[in-house]
C-alpha cells in the first residue's frame, strides 16, 4: 500500500460504531478498525477522519458531511459512505429523493479524485417492528446503487446488506438495530479486502438462540422501541447535540 493514505468515513451511526463501545466510554466500529488495518498494512501514515453521526437522515450524509470530507486539506485519498437506514424507518420515505442524494455521493466524489466505498448495511429487519417496510425499501435501495454504479470506475461496493450470514442474531447488539463488535469486525475485514487487504474474516459458532419469550419482548419494546417512538414524535434524533467524533485528520497508530 502507498506510502501515505488519507480515509474519511461519512455515515450515520453504523458508521459511528454504536454497538461497539470502548471502555471508559465512547466506540469504536467498522471504520475504525478499517483505519487500523490500513494503518498495519501500509508503508507509511494512515490519516483518518470520522464525520458520522448517530440518527442522521441521507440528506445530511449526502450534503454535509460529503461537502466536508471533501473539503478536507490534504484530498482525502479514500472515502467509506453508508446511509439510508434512518430513512427507511420513517413515513417520509421518497425514492426518488433518495436516489438523487446517492447519486451525488458519487458523482462528486468521483468529480474529486476520491475512491468510494459504498456499503449497504447489514439485514436487521428479521427482528424489528415493521421490519417488513425495511426489508422493503431497503431492496429497492440496493437496486439503486446497482444502477448508480454501473461503469463507475472510482465506486467499490461492500453489500453486507446480502451477507445472510450477517442476519443472525450473534451479530447484533441488545437494541437489534446495531451491530455488536463481532458484527463491526467481520463488516471491517470485509472492507479491507475490497481494498487489498487480507485479514481473516469473523464468524460466529453455529446456532443462534431462540426467539425472544413474551417477558423478554415487553422488556425490548420498553427499553428501546418507546424512546424511540417517543424521539420521532417530538422530533428529536439520537444525534442531536453530538459532533463527528474523529472531525479533522489524525494519524492512525496501527
Amino acid at each position: 500500500m502507498s506510502a501515505d493514505v488519507r480515509y474519511v468515513a461519512i455515515g450515520d451511526s453504523f458508521t459511528e460504531g454504536v454497538g461497539d463501545p470502548l471502555p471508559g466510554g465512547g466506540v469504536r466500529g467498522w471504520a475504525d478498525l478499517v483505519a487500523l488495518g490500513l494503518a498495519a498494512a501500509s508503508d507509511g501514515p494512515v490519516h483518518y477522519a470520522n464525520l458520522a453521526v448517530r440518527g442522521r437522515l441521507l440528506e445530511s450524509i449526502a450534503t454535509d458531511q460529503c461537502d466536508a470530507a471533501l473539503a478536507l486539506a490534504p484530498r482525502a485519498d479514500l472515502m467509506t459512505f453508508n446511509g439510508g437506514g434512518n430513512d427507511m424507518l420513517r413515513a417520509e420515505w421518497d425514492a426518488g429523493r433518495i436516489e438523487r442524494l446517492l447519486t451525488r455521493v458519487v458523482d462528486l466524489s468521483g468529480e474529486a479524485g476520491v475512491r468510494l466505498v459504498l456499503l449497504s448495511g447489514p439485514d436487521p429487519s428479521e427482528r424489528l417492528p415493521r421490519g417488513r417496510v425495511f426489508a422493503e425499501r431497503a431492496d429497492a435501495m440496493m437496486d439503486m446503487v446497482d444502477r448508480i454504479v454501473v461503469d463507475r470506475a472510482h465506486v467499490t461496493v461492500v453489500d453486507t446488506y446480502r451477507d445472510r450470514e450477517m442476519r443472525r442474531a450473534a451479530y447484533w447488539s441488545s437494541d437489534r438495530l446495531h451491530l455488536n463488535a463481532l458484527g463491526h469486525s467481520r463488516v471491517a475485514a470485509r472492507v479491507l479486502a475490497s481494498l487489498g487487504v487480507q485479514v481473516p474474516l469473523p464468524a460466529a459458532p453455529a446456532g443462534d438462540p431462540g426467539g425472544p419469550g413474551v417477558l423478554a419482548q415487553a422488556a425490548y419494546v420498553g427499553r428501546y422501541v418507546l424512546p424511540w417512538a417517543a424521539r420521532r414524535l417530538s422530533g428529536r434524533s439520537s444525534g442531536d447535540g453530538r459532533q463527528a467524533k474523529r472531525g479533522a485528520w489524525a494519524v492512525v497508530d496501527a
